[in-house]
């Protein structure tokens, strides 16, 4: 199973405003983590539509956690951010399906694993991410730092 970018930019910007007490810009969270500032602003977005980030606008504005944020399940979190996508795509869209599907339990088996890796998710937070030794790490790749 393979995240896609947006998810693992999530992570990052949720593992990293988790262990700073400060405002992080959205400029501070693109240099630190090494992502593209426009991909990085429609993450952060999509995180503070979901309650995990609190944005602050204008001069000395940021981004922090929201209360609910560091507490969050890392696997509901994948899960939301990723979709109902299954592993492979037996129903061919836009390829033409494939001829096996009627009587392949590579599907079926495909969905077990792929529920397993969210289930080994489920009980990790996201303030279990951002705890030490992550979390020095975390404050060195900051501008900011503590």
């Amino acid at each position: 199973m393979r995240l896609n970018r947006s998810t693992d930019i999530a992570l990052r910007v949720l593992m990293l405003s988790a262990a700073r007490a400060d405002r992080l810009t959205v400029d501070e969270l693109a240099d630190s983590l090494a992502v593209p500032r426009n991909h990085l602003a429609k993450v952060v977005q999509t995180l503070q539509r979901r309650g995990l980030l609190e944005t602050v606008r204008g001069r000395g504005g940021g981004v922090r956690p929201a209360a609910a944020g560091r507490g969050e399940s890392v696997g509901a979190l994948v899960r939301a951010l990723e979709g109902a996508a299954e592993v492979v795509d037996c129903d061919g869209d836009p390829a033409p399906p494939c001829p096996l599907r009627g009587n392949c339990r590579l599907r079926g088996a495909l969905r077990v694993a792929q529920e397993a890796f969210y289930a080994a998710l489920d009980p990790i937070t996201i303030g279990d991410l951002a705890a030490p030794p992550v979390r020095e790490t975390l404050l060195s790749i900051s501008s900011g730092g503590q």
